[in-house]
């Protein structure tokens, strides 16, 4: 259900790519700071009313903090031109149209092959930036793409990190948006057709899929959105790429079950994953990193685990023109976390072992 407010903006904060922060006031005197999309909404200004959603923030769920600006009842947008008629958020209030890759790139009607290219698989969004700094550790020209799923925001827009990455040139390639998923500079029907749209219309040469900010997870083994990266593994082999696995490690989660390798990578690689992958795995010797070797190892009847030297990542790590964070965690709260992922994309731009 939604749970709606009405409110007048207030202040009109920082903005990024396809976002817009607000700070709403309510009748009653209480202040929501809030995310506006002006390309679905319009561009809200100080003294606009606007409708609200805030059922996920009352609940403390990851929404990153804000209520959602659903309309400007006052001021609708103008009509913008209609390119192309695939449709997301398909049947929900805020569906909307967009210009499908499949459709207006003649290439990707007859192609079936990645050639190829890496694709490094990660459950989190969170590994983004660190999969890139692995990469960049190893291969600096390398043209990176992002293909996101939907299994976490759908706007693309709302990602911080990916505002930055752009910015900063780490993902030269460009972006893609699967699914569900828009916002993307291309948009496609599946991540099979989003990885070959990355390669064949981007001319990537490394992609990296994971899901939008805020995942969704119930703490079982198969209700975690995460699970789909086993699916992204399938998906790359199919079409003649190199998936690489990027683990789900942490030091500093307090759940037993995502400490050292979360049982959420084990899941998606070890049961989900039917195609095999090269598997990242730190080289360091220590008593934390050799407990992580111990429960990767199950994971070698399906795919080859490949230790990764780790040299310079951490000065990689630091370089991130964006914040390092998971699950509330930065660098030096959760290393081994940002280090998995690093080695990740260290071992997509190096040749296949």
């Amino acid at each position: 259900m939604i749970q709606w407010r009405r409110g007048v903006v207030s202040v009109v904060g920082r903005a990024w790519r396809g976002s817009l922060e607000l700070d709403v006031t309510t009748a009653d005197g209480r202040m929501f700071r809030a995310l506006a999309y002006p390309e679905l909404v319009g561009r809200p200004e100080v003294g606009d009313e606007v409708l609200l959603s805030v059922a996920a923030l009352e609940l403390g769920l990851g929404t990153g903090g804000y209520a959602l600006v659903v309309a400007i009842p006052s001021r609708l947008p103008a009509d913008a031109p209609l390119e192309g008629h695939m449709v997301k958020a398909r049947y929900t209030p805020l569906q909307t149209v967009v210009d499908g890759a499949e459709e207006r790139y003649p290439e990707l009607a007859t192609a079936s092959s990645l050639d190829g290219m890496p694709v490094v698989v990660a459950d989190l969004h969170s590994a983004l930036p660190a999969v890139v700094a692995g990469i960049r550790a190893e291969r600096p020209s390398a043209r990176v793409a992002y293909v996101m799923t939907d299994g976490g925001a759908l706007p693309l827009w709302f990602s911080r990190a990916v505002d930055g990455l752009r910015d900063a040139g780490w993902l030269a390639a460009g972006t893609v948006t699967v699914g569900q998923a828009f916002g993307g500079d291309l948009e496609c029907v599946t991540v099979y057709s989003g990885l070959l749209a990355a390669r064949h219309v981007l001319k990537a040469d490394i992609a990296v899929v994971t899901q939008g900010p805020g995942n969704l997870g119930t703490g079982t083994e198969w209700g975690f959105s995460g699970v789909a990266c086993g699916e992204a593994v399938n998906a790359a082999a199919v079409l003649g790429g190199r998936p690489v696995a990027a683990l789900r490690v942490s030091s500093g989660d307090a759940r037993e079950r995502h400490h050292g390798v979360s049982h959420h990578s084990l899941t998606a690689y070890g049961k989900v994953a039917l195609a095999r992958a090269e598997v990242a795995l730190p080289d360091a010797d220590d008593a934390f990193w050799r407990a992580v070797a111990a429960q990767a190892a199950e994971l070698e009847t399906r795919h080859t685990v490949v230790r990764v030297p780790v040299d310079g990542l951490d000065s990689a790590l630091r370089s991130s023109p964006v914040k390092l964070s998971t699950m509330g965690r930065g660098l030096d709260q959760d290393h081994a976390a940002f280090l998995a992922s690093a080695c990740a994309g260290r071992l997509a731009a190096t040749d296949k072992v």
